[in-house]
Formats: structure tokens, C-alpha cells, sequence
């Protein structure tokens, strides 16, 4: 509880780096996401992209779905019954005509997309339980990416986290070289933009072992995969990347499993992605201030300057971005999903229709190299 504390502790010194006044704040944020944003539908325009919907007759779907329709630059495909997804654009004065409306009950090739899941998931699955589990939006929606059939999925504004990740870690799965999806958060305030991973996915790291009780992944291996990940996603808007592994401790200055993990993370990825600039362990205001990382970590091409933060486990990540979102003004992006095989998105069931449309340009820009 004393570690969680110390680094919250020292994440609100990001909140005191620059207070503007709101208005002018808000502008300035506003600005700074329009232009990632625009810099990713040019990359859509020149790079066709069909994203799937799991919630065809959520009206902030459709909202979203009907000015990408107008804007052109991605195909929206709507999963439910057509005349109720019909209905209910109709309800909210909606335009969709002309964008396609699957409803997986009468889905054609539904035969070969079962006998397809039960190949996939090798024996736990059987023809019967694979077309009930096809038959619900987000399984059936996820089936549609695995068969190139769609790029990019969005779904979760009426259901979990876990139904978003659940069918895409069965069916999709992890890139080669990747072991664990994992999450990162893009803040945006003003001028100012930062990578934060991992706050939504993965509760805590622990060594994974053989059935002998040998390490086949280590703790710091993970941490270090997330990094990796965040960092991509970090290019993606803009960001060039320099990491900082959070913990209570900075070079060494406490001693525990916590501070260790992250500084023996902070050496996998230096040796595995030597273009990265990463460095660790440190404590937030070592990461963020110039004046105190130099202090606490001489030398460091990272301390005090860094724009891409890695938490060693989901409490402190999630508080985290939640304090520089609430308290700090800044604008949360995300959480967007990392390490899968194809781009599949999980929304907030709180979000409204700019959401949907940010968090889809993104998920259908996600898979482009």
C-alpha cells in the first residue's frame, strides 16, 4: 500500500507542470488531438480500412458510424438484426444508408465460420457451442477479423472489458513474439501528450513457470513487453517515445521485488530494442522533472524527460491516468488494446459518440505499418 501511495504521490506533481487557464487549456488539447487525428485519417484515406461494430443499434454507434459514413475514409460494418439496427438509426436520425448490416442468425456462410472456430480453438470447443457462441456480437464480430472478412473492431460500450478481450485472445490472438495483450492510455493537455500502459489489462506480474516449476517468462520480461507495446502505440500519435519504468524507488535507492522487476525490465528492453530510450527503475517526479531526475539519476537520457510511463501493476497505472485525467485536466485516450494479431478495441461503457469516432479512426489506423 506504501508503494501504490508514493507513486500516486508523486504523479500529482504532473499536475502542477502548467495550469493555463481552462478554456485556453481545452482549446489547446482540442488542437493537439485534431492534428494525430488528422494524421490518421490521411493514413486511412490511402489505406482502405472495414471496421466492425459488435453494438449495430447503440445510438452512439450508429452517431459515429453514420459521420464516418459521410466522411469516407473507412467503411463502418454494423453487427445486429438489420430491421432493428434500421430502426433505430431511424430513431436517432441517423443516415446509414448503404453501409452494411450483419446479423449473425442468418449469416450465409455461418457453417464454414463454426467449423472454423472449432479448428481455432482445438478441441474446447464443439460445433454445437461454437455456433451459440457465434450467434453473440462480439464473438461473431471477432470471427469476421480472423477471416480477413473485416480489419478492426470496436465493441464494448454495453458490455465488459473482458467479452471484448475474451473472444479476441480465443480467436485473434497474440502478434508473433508477443505473450500478453496489454493497454495503454494516451493523455493529452495542451501541447502536452503521454503514453501510459499498462491500466487496464493485466492486474499484477508474476513469473510464469513449466509444470517442472522452471521460469518460461519472467515478471520483468512482461513489464518489459508492455513497454515495447506503449512505445508503438506512443509512435502512432506522434510520440517519440522515451520510457520510464515507475516504481517507489529511483536507481536503486529502495530496496524490493517491485523496484527490481522494473529496473531488470528497463535492461530487457535496452537489450532487445536498443533504439528504444528506456530507463528505470524511477519514481515519477525522477521521470517527469529535469531538475530532480538528473539529481536522483545522473546520466540518465531518460530522467526528467520522459513522455512514455510504464506502471509495474494495473492499481497504480489505472489511478494514475484517472488522477492526471480528473484532477490534472488532461484528456484520456483510450484504453487501446496492444499486442494482438489485428486491431480490436474495448470502449467505456460510459463513452459518447466522439469517443466512438476517435476510438474507431484509431483502432482502424492501429493496423497500419
Amino acid at each position: 500500500m506504501k508503494k501504490m501511495i508514493s507513486m500516486i504521490l508523486a504523479l500529482l506533481i504532473l499536475l502542477s507542470l502548467s495550469v493555463p487557464a481552462w478554456a485556453e487549456a481545452t482549446a489547446a488539447t482540442e488542437n493537439a488531438v485534431s492534428a494525430v487525428i488528422d494524421s490518421l485519417v490521411e493514413l486511412l484515406k490511402a489505406n482502405s480500412r472495414r471496421l466492425v461494430y459488435t453494438e449495430g443499434t447503440d445510438a452512439r454507434i450508429l452517431e459515429a458510424a453514420a459521420r464516418l459514413k459521410q466522411d469516407g475514409f473507412l467503411t463502418p460494418v454494423l453487427i445486429g438484426n438489420v430491421d432493428a439496427v434500421r430502426a433505430a438509426a431511424a430513431e436517432g436520425g441517423f443516415d446509414i444508408d448503404g453501409l452494411e448490416i450483419i446479423d449473425p442468425a442468418d449469416y450465409p456462410d455461418m457453417d464454414r465460420l463454426v467449423d472454423d472456430f472449432v479448428a481455432l480453438r482445438k478441441g474446447k470447443a464443439t460445433a454445437e457451442q461454437a455456433r451459440e457462441m457465434l450467434l453473440k456480437p462480439n464473438y461473431f464480430g471477432t470471427m469476421l477479423v480472423k477471416e480477413g472478412l473485416a480489419d478492426a473492431l470496436l465493441g464494448g460500450a454495453t458490455y465488459s472489458t473482458a467479452d471484448t478481450v475474451r473472444p479476441a485472445l480465443q480467436l485473434i490472438k497474440t502478434r508473433e513474439g508477443a505473450n500478453l495483450v496489454s493497454s495503454c492510455f494516451i493523455l493529452v493537455r495542451g501541447s502536452e501528450m503521454f503514453a501510459m500502459g499498462d491500466c487496464a489489462i493485466n492486474i499484477s506480474y508474476e513469473d510464469k513457470l513449466d509444470e517442472q516449476g522452471n521460469v518460461i517468462l519472467s515478471a520483468a520480461q512482461q513489464v518489459a513487453e508492455v513497454a515495447v507495446e506503449t512505445a508503438r502505440t506512443a509512435r502512432l500519435f506522434g510520440i517519440d517515445p522515451k520510457i520510464a519504468m515507475l516504481s517507489f524507488s529511483t536507481n536503486g535507492s529502495a530496496k524490493g521485488s517491485g523496484p527490481e522487476m522494473m529496473r531488470d525490465a528497463a535492461a530487457i528492453v535496452r537489450q532487445t530494442h536498443p533504439e528504444l530510450a528506456c530507463d528505470g527503475e524511477m519514481q515519477f517526479d525522477a521521470a517527469i522533472v529535469p531538475e530532480v531526475g538528473q539529481l536522483k539519476f545522473p546520466g540518465s537520457p531518460v530522467a526528467g524527460y520522459a513522455n512514455t510511463f510504464i506502471f509495474p501493476e494495473i492499481q497504480s497505472g489505472n489511478i494514475g491516468y484517472k488522477i492526471a485525467q480528473r484532477l490534472g485536466g488532461f484528456m484520456a485516450i483510450g484504453p487501446i488494446l496492444q499486442g494482438l494479431n489485428a486491431p480490436i478495441n474495448d470502449l467505456s461503457r460510459g463513452c459518447n459518440a466522439e469517443e466512438v469516432y476517435l476510438m474507431s479512426i484509431i483502432t482502424a489506423a492501429q493496423g497500419i505499418e
